[in-house]
């Protein structure tokens, strides 16, 4: 972590591919079995393009763009997003989503951080806002 902290500073951000078998050991991790996670007939029969990735894995893993910059993941605050769009989890070749973070507000030892999480140049989180005790 930088040393001084300035609204405007991008963080490092990096991309990450879900795969069908991270949605299976999520699932059984969470607890989260929901059939539109792990059956493309299912996913379909509600509308959808196939499986998608679970949305709190996706915010989950968005939050690393913070945790990895801040060192400390007692840190973080507070950490709140918006779902815009599904993550589809194509079965060959998973969905490459890309995470970054900017620093928005720094008041009384916090930081702000907006985070984005774009897949295929879609943007899938919004509002994706952290909060990180600076001392």
């Amino acid at each position: 972590m930088t040393t001084s902290i300035e609204p405007g500073q991008e963080l490092p951000g990096f991309s990450h591919v879900f795969t069908r078998a991270d949605l299976v050991r999520y699932a059984e991790a969470s607890g989260d079995d929901n059939p539109i996670h792990l059956d493309d007939e299912k996913a379909a029969e509600l509308g959808l393009p196939g499986v998608i990735a679970h949305g709190m894995l996706t915010m989950g893993t968005a939050l690393r763009v913070v945790t990895d910059w801040i060192g400390d993941p007692a840190r973080v605050v507070s950490y709140q997003v918006r779902f815009t769009k599904p993550v589809v989890v194509d079965p060959l070749t998973g969905a490459e989503v890309s995470f970054g973070g900017r620093v928005t507000a720094v008041n009384d030892g916090i930081a702000k951080v907006s985070l984005e999480a774009t897949c295929a140049g879609v943007k899938v989180l919004g509002a994706a806002v952290a909060e990180v005790r600076l001392d």
